[in-house]
């Protein structure tokens, strides 16, 4: 049988949907194609801030923090501070960010003092996997957990620390650091700048991903990161607050943005940008959110919006649709929002619902400019939860909904008692869950490259370049459940 796709928005599909969509409802047939290397495909983002990789790690408070926030800006995404953290401490984490080097890894350090116990519960942290003991600015030597092995918890990091590291020049080119790394058998090597001061750590994978990832930066060079702002309140002091702070993006944030507050605070937001950006010559984007419709998407860009942020109930940490009975499938959402904010010169961002690559390829042929990603990216080294361990041995951190009385109780720290106790009955989203951290995939790098991997190659399947072409070209159909099972690799034999 011959299809004739149906147009539908940007997306042209095989046969015209009966009902809204999910990413999973979906797939994506290749089209005739002349890009011959994934290479050749450019992923900026189509939102506006044309950032070289187009995901943002959500503004949840179990993902987005200085260490994600850092590491997402240099392999050229975003991360987003939440809301519920303090003006002052999001400057100053935004400051660390901005003060981190664009290809170089901010190293674990400890003094030469520092207990063993301590130094490998700070290892963690980073998914270069070792702290680096540091004395009056000069590198002492290297700890990892094979080196502190079988000591001593109390012993110190000086004793246990090996001297065999190899250095190499901040101004050093990624694949001159690669080639030391390889000739010396090194996993990871010390960049140190002129005066002999730590830069920062490399290792050989990172030396690859700098010369296939560009950082996100802004116009003074330096790392990008965005700031969440609620509704509540006074909206103008919060928003002026991170203009001040150093936000390269603004994120206007509540679960239902289809209403008065959230108009009213976009148009307060504008303003006050307008008003910081005549100040000091810095425009920066301000995202609204979240919608599922064209007439949602409309109303907050005709408030203020230069981006708008869709989904309702996707999320992995979001219990919305099971109480409520609202929200929309997300592909469909996407698809609808995206159309409605090209028509005004605008885009879109699709928060949530993703679990695999294919989700991503598919949130950006529906139009989407960038996709954001919540609780897939709660399991890394550089979320912001502490790294835990189950009965069987098995890593994982915690990651809760944002509407969770968890997150409420967080939120609401400065109401009374009462208030306080009874916002927290309220609850849309999971308080507590566990997100393991994947093995072949523990860091958020490592995502990232699974991530844009697969992105490419659906470029090139259907013909695209750039993501524009992307959503151009894009041709979609309609499959059943176990259309979608028959595409599912399988681990062993059946």
């Amino acid at each position: 049988m011959l299809f004739v796709p149906a147009i539908l928005g940007p997306v042209r599909f095989l046969t015209q949907p009966a009902h809204d969509l999910t990413y999973s409802d979906v797939f994506m047939v290749p089209s005739r194609s002349d890009v011959t290397s994934r290479l050749d495909v450019d992923l900026t983002s189509t939102d506006g801030l044309a950032t070289p990789t187009p995901l943002v790690a959500s503004n949840m408070t179990a993902v987005s923090g200085r260490r994600m926030a850092e590491t997402m800006a240099r392999r050229g995404g975003l991360a987003i501070f939440p809301q519920d953290i303090p003006d002052d401490v999001v400057a100053r984490s935004i400051a660390k960010v901005k003060a981190a080097h664009p290809v170089f890894d901010t190293a674990v350090t400890v003094s030469p003092t520092t207990t063993v116990g301590e130094t490998l519960s700070l290892i963690p942290k980073r998914a270069h996997g070792v702290a680096l003991v540091v004395d009056g600015g000069r590198v002492l030597g290297i700890v990892d957990p094979a080196t502190a092995e079988g000591t001593d918890r109390f012993s110190q990091a000086k004793d246990v620390m090996s001297t065999d590291m190899l250095t190499v020049d901040s101004g050093a080119s990624p694949e001159d650091v690669f080639n030391a790394l390889h000739s010396s058998h090194q996993s990871l090597a010390v960049a140190l700048g002129p005066d002999g001061a730590l830069v920062g750590v490399i290792t050989a994978k990172g030396a690859l991903r700098a010369t296939i990832y560009s950082p996100a930066l802004d116009a003074g060079g330096r790392l990008r990161a965005g700031v969440a702002v609620g509704i509540n309140g006074d909206i103008a002091a919060k928003v002026r607050s991170a203009l001040e702070g150093g936000a390269d993006v603004l994120v206007m944030d509540t679960a239902h943005g289809f209403q008065e507050k959230m108009i009213s605070a976009l148009q307060v937001a504008r303003d006050v940008r307008d008003e910081y950006s005549a100040e000091h010559g810095r425009h920066v984007l301000i995202v609204g959110g979240n919608v599922v419709t064209g007439e949602g998407a409309n109303d907050l860009i005709d408030a203020g919006a230069d981006i708008v942020k869709v989904g309702v109930g996707p999320g992995a940490m979001c219990t919305t649709r099971m109480q409520t009975g609202v929200g929309r499938p997300q592909f469909s959402a996407v698809l609808d929002t995206a159309q409605a904010a090209r028509e005004r010169g605008k885009s879109v961002w699709a928060d949530g619902g993703v679990k695999y690559p294919r989700d991503v390829a598919l949130a950006l042929a529906a139009g989407a400019g960038s996709v954001m990603v919540g609780s897939w990216f709660a399991g890394t080294y550089e979320s912001t939860g502490n790294l835990l361990q189950d009965a069987d041995g098995r890593v994982y951190k915690e990651s809760f909904g944002m509407a969770s009385a968890r997150a409420v109780k967080q939120r609401t720290r400065d109401r009374s008692a009462f208030s306080r106790a009874r916002a927290g009955l309220f609850e849309e989203g999971i308080s507590s869950s566990r997100m393991y951290l994947d093995p072949a995939r523990p860091g958020i790098e490592d995502l990232l490259d699974w991530i844009t991997s697969g992105v490419r190659s659906s470029c090139t399947y259907a013909g695209a370049r750039s993501l524009a072409e992307f959503a151009d070209r894009a041709v979609v159909g309609i499959q059943s459940g176990s259309g979608y099972e028959e595409g599912r690799p399988v681990s062993q034999s059946w």
